[in-house]
């Protein structure tokens, strides 16, 4: 998992999260945590894309966006390599 500080760098979000899954069905289920465990914290997504199909689900938190990808998907987008001049911060999967 990544996170990209887009501060200084875009107006489309504040933080880029960028984690993948193993599967389609583990990146649906890392993608629902991801809802649930913001649902619990009071935090909506304003928007998610791709949840059924799990290749790659976008959850829009207007100022966080998470991106959960399917490795093969993950490489080929590249949004690391597309942002390069975002800082990454070190996350802990546990955060």
């Amino acid at each position: 998992m990544v996170v990209l500080d887009l501060r200084r760098v875009s107006d489309a979000a504040d933080f880029f999260v960028i984690a993948s899954g193993s599967s389609d069905t583990h990146v649906r289920s890392l993608a629902e945590h991801v809802l649930e465990a913001c649902g619990r914290d009071g935090h909506r997504a304003h928007h998610v894309e791709g949840l059924t199909a799990g290749r790659w689900v976008l959850i829009d938190f207007v100022d966080v966006v998470v991106h959960v990808f399917h490795p093969s998907l993950r490489r080929f987008y590249q949004l690391e390599r597309l942002w390069a001049d975002a800082p990454a911060i070190e996350a802990s999967a546990n955060a």
